[in-house]
């Protein structure tokens, strides 16, 4: 069976083992990677320019049960460490528990460990047997890119049906060309249900990003890819402007992802893969700057790479050079792990502004009727759920005799600076002090789990402020890679907002530019016990104590912001939260 756990004295067998359910048995020559067991079970080597190490000096791969137990007790960043180095052979069984092992890290609906897959084959397809006709795939995947990997005619058949189901699941997925190879790769060392539950937890992952699953997030993407580029490959960059000078760079890094998976060698994409299950699409980012400077510098040398023969097609170039890459899959991932200044924060503070970049442009770039439209009723709440938060909310509320309209226009105005992607949902009361107290126990308990959630103070002096905070406030509880907890989190996406007696935006100060802030522009959200805080660095914007009853509010560097309220120290009235139903 697939996804048995086989010991060293299974590894010969393991390749065609493999093969024989899901993958061509004529797909081992493709890979060249003969296998030689010697008499120590940690003595696993294989005789390829992929991991030619010298005599004697073989480095001892480590071992499932060792990378399990780091797991166990919360040290990821050895598990990372261990990842990068570790050159395991294509055909090595660990794989067979260790990318599950990885990939399950990430998941939140944990009913699917038992049986949930097999309920919802015979949901969708009223049967478990596997259907001898073709399977109409779903919209979000791209036909063009639905690479098999040498799987048989059965294994994509098994590959149509788990991407049927996950979208099924996951009606949200809109776009997701990437999608389907994953799904490919993951056959070739797992059962079909592992692989579905692989690819669930990296949908479903909420800390890192792996699969991108809209048109926006597509574009965001290789645009964020784009501008590192720019930044950590100039003179690969500048040199294809040089020689193409009407060429777009557009059009070059759009299929920046097709360099990876469509172009390297099947060897190379199962080491990036080890990495990539546990540290996200960064790996992927790392690995195609490296491919730019490569190919940069074959350009130079070989001319077959010569501007003329590149010129009129260099996306398609970078994807034919990647197949015959000599760099093995150890040096190409030391190279993109030696990358300086690509930090996690970096990536997503690049992220945040393209993203928020595009939305706006969307909207500046719609016709006069679309906008006409947009200030309508389109993207604002429903009028059920204006007429129920009128009725619920105490912060909304000024004066008494003007409930209805002034709690309206203050709804309008709070909704257009709202991130567009969720005005498309719809509001909902997650807590209020006038109906569940005042406790940050229960502010916990009602609202940590919502992404993204609202926050809104109503003073005794009825000034009314508050925060759109863009992470859970669980993750106060997210420990980092030594173990610790985090002191601040949240993106880019946080604001600030007034909107009585003042109304006023203060958006994240990283998004009027590229260049470094420092630690005090990245303090979005802290919480513990005993307060809560929003916007940091000499001052804290929002701040609340352990009984939701008094807090302050400074001017602070993360946003830039006066104080909230002319005092700064204030008595809460009340709170509110509102989270947002289908995000």
């Amino acid at each position: 069976m697939v996804g048995k756990v086989l010991g060293i004295r299974d590894l010969e067998q393991f390749s065609s083992r493999r093969s024989s359910v899901y993958v061509d048995p004529e797909c081992d020559k493709f890979f060249e990677l003969p296998l030689f067991i010697a008499a120590s079970s940690n003595d696993v080597t294989t005789k390829c320019q992929c991991f030619q190490f010298s005599p004697g000096k073989e480095p001892a791969l480590r071992s499932f049960t060792e990378i399990q137990q780091l797991l166990q007790q919360g040290k990821k960043r050895d598990v990372k460490n261990i990842l990068r180095e570790n050159s395991w052979p294509i055909n090595s069984p660990i794989r067979s528990q260790l990318w599950p092992l990885l990939c399950g890290q990430h998941l939140t609906k944990q009913h699917m460990l038992d049986g949930f897959y097999w309920e919802m084959v015979h949901q969708v397809f009223g049967t478990t047997e596997l259907s001898e006709k073709p399977i109409m795939l779903p919209a979000f995947v791209d036909a063009i890119h639905c690479l098999p990997y040498h799987l048989t005619s059965t294994g994509r058949a098994v590959a149509d049906r788990i991407v049927n189901v996950l979208g099924y699941d996951c009606p949200d997925i809109t776009y997701s060309p990437v999608l389907y190879p994953i799904t490919s790769i993951l056959l070739h060392f797992m059962s079909e249900e592992e692989a579905y539950i692989c690819l669930a937890g990296l949908v479903a992952s909420k800390e890192k990003v792996f699969i991108n699953q809209t048109k926006l997030q597509h574009e965001v993407t290789w645009k964020t890819v784009m501008q590192i580029a720019k930044k950590h490959t100039k003179s690969a960059v500048s040199y294809f402007q040089r020689i193409c000078p009407g060429l777009k760079l557009e059009r070059v890094f759009m299929d920046w992802c097709w360099w990876i998976l469509a172009g390297l060698p099947f060897q190379h994409l199962v080491r990036i893969m080890d990495c990539y299950f546990h540290e996200g699409i960064k790996v992927l980012y790392r690995v195609a700057l490296v491919i730019l400077n490569l190919f940069h510098k074959e350009c130079q040398s070989n001319n077959e790479w010569s501007p003329d023969n590149i010129k009129n097609d260099i996306g398609n170039a970078l994807i034919k050079f990647c197949k015959k890459i000599t760099v093995s899959p150890a040096k190409l991932l030391h190279a993109a792990f030696s990358i300086r200044g690509l930090s996690t924060q970096y990536i997503s503070r690049i992220s945040i502004k393209t993203e928020m970049l595009l939305k706006s442009r969307s909207v500046l770039n719609s016709s006069s009727k679309q906008l006409i439209k947009s200030r309508s009723s389109d993207n604002l709440p429903t009028s059920q759920s204006q007429v129920n938060i009128q009725m619920m909310s105490h912060t909304l509320t000024i004066r008494e005799k003007l409930h209805s309209e002034s709690c309206r226009n203050l709804l309008f105005t709070l909704w257009s600076w709202l991130p567009v992607r969720i005005t498309m949902y719809q509001p909902k009361l997650l807590y209020t002090t006038e109906e569940h107290g005042c406790s940050l126990t229960t502010f916990y308990v009602r609202v940590e789990q919502h992404e993204p959630t609202l926050l809104m103070i109503k003073t005794c002096n009825n000034e009314v402020f508050g925060a759109y905070c863009s992470s859970r406030w669980f993750e106060r509880n997210v420990k980092d890679d030594k173990g610790q907890r985090q002191a601040y989190f949240g993106t880019g996406e946080t604001f600030l907002f007034s909107l009585y007696p003042e109304r006023a935006k203060y958006p994240w100060v990283g998004i009027e530019g590229d260049k470094d802030l420092g630690h005090s522009s990245e303090l979005f959200m802290a919480a513990d016990s005993k307060m809560i805080t929003i916007g940091g660095g000499e001052g804290q914007a929002i701040w609340m104590d352990e009984n939701i009853r008094f807090g302050k509010t400074d001017g602070c560097k993360t946003f830039n912001n006066p104080p909230l309220c002319p005092s700064g120290d204030f008595e809460i009235r009340v709170l509110e939260v509102y989270g947002f139903v289908g995000s």
